[in-house]
């Protein structure tokens, strides 16, 4: 079968299209005809990172269709269409857990059912699990409009927050994002993000951030934190790896601070997180109540572009791999901004 590959060198990895054995299902496992896969940011920093060792499949979320079924396995069968959530989605079979799927709604197309595992079960984990949200609280949302700041400003909104607040360094991205249930934005580089925000709930602070910034907005999430506020770090896209933490602030609103990753959890850890999401996020999207807009649509051949243009940071929601040449062809023209076009020329 084809598969993207990443293939570790001396100055960091690079990818390539190989042909490898098909894998055949264990105790527990499916294998996957993938359809499609989307793309996401942690995998150019594997990419990146990638300077010793053998080569790497590539891909963490897909789309397709049950091809095989492994002993012991009775929650899917051989003809479904799913999406889930493990390596190697980026080739044309993926080996997975048989709890690491999610059925895929009538309404979803291969490429919406890609774009959805991983920033929703990433955003659910950050938001409700660590984030400790419930129904009347706010919510704080830096860098939302990536696939991950989209899927939890909707799953806040959807799941009942009081306000939903989302910030970005493009005005014309945030004026797309109230129809995905933001009640506030906030212009990064225009605006004074903690007044903003206190403007925003009258002066007390929101109860949850998610952050997918780091270290150069450390300081400022503190600062619009209510008291008993979380803090939920996802992602360090600002590239600053270090902050100065202010104690006492922290000690007299009783502030908490979570970090959370997929690389640090067990492997029963990330099924549990899977299924979780399913439980109340599966709802939401049968009801077409969630959408993930998807930005570009790129053959699997031309992963290294796709890659390329997701560095750009132009994108609006998610990018995704047409793995299955069927999908390329049924889909509806997806063009990249000129912007976009002009910084890949």
């Amino acid at each position: 079968m084809k598969a993207a590959m990443i293939i570790p060198g001396p100055q960091g990895g690079h990818l390539e299209i190989r042909e490898i054995p098909r894998p055949t299902p264990g105790p527990g496992q499916v294998v996957v005809q993938v359809m499609a896969s989307g793309l996401n940011r942690g995998e150019l920093i594997r990419v990146g990172e990638a300077k010793s060792g053998g080569p790497i499949l590539a891909g963490i979320e897909f789309a397709g269709i049950v091809s095989q079924v492994g002993p012991d396995v009775h929650s899917v069968r051989e003809g479904d269409r799913v999406t889930g959530h493990g390596w190697g989605g980026q080739s044309e079979y993926v080996l997975a857990e048989a709890r690491a799927l999610i059925p895929i709604p009538a309404t979803l197309s291969w490429v919406e059912a890609a774009a959805f595992p991983n920033v929703f079960i990433s955003a659910h984990d950050a938001l409700v699990t660590n984030g400790e949200f419930h129904s009347g609280q706010s919510v704080l949302v830096n860098a939302a409009t990536g696939g991950m700041g989209l899927a939890a400003v909707q799953l806040a909104a959807q799941l009942g927050a009081s306000q939903v607040i989302a910030t970005s360094r493009s005005a014309a991205k945030l004026a797309r994002l109230r129809e995905y249930g933001a009640t506030h934005t906030i212009d990064a580089w225009q605006s004074d993000t903690v007044q903003a925000v206190k403007d925003a709930t009258d002066g007390r602070g929101v109860d949850v951030i998610i952050d997918s910034l780091g270290g150069a907005v450390f300081d400022t999430n503190l600062k619009c934190l209510a008291v008993r506020g979380r803090l939920v770090i996802i992602a360090r896209m600002s590239g600053v790896d270090t902050a100065q933490v202010d104690i006492k602030h922290m000690w007299v609103n009783r502030l908490k601070l979570v970090g959370t990753t997929f690389r640090t959890r067990t492997e029963e850890e990330r099924l549990a997180l899977i299924e979780a999401c399913a439980r109340d996020v599966l709802t939401l999207l049968r009801e077409n109540r969630l959408k993930m807009p998807v930005d570009r649509l790129f053959a699997l051949d031309d992963i290294a572009q796709a890659h390329a243009y997701m560095a750009t940071n132009q994108h609006f929601g998610k990018i995704v791999l047409a793995v299955h040449k069927s999908v390329m062809a049924a889909a509806a023209p997806i063009t990249m901004s000129q912007t976009a076009t002009k910084e890949l020329a």
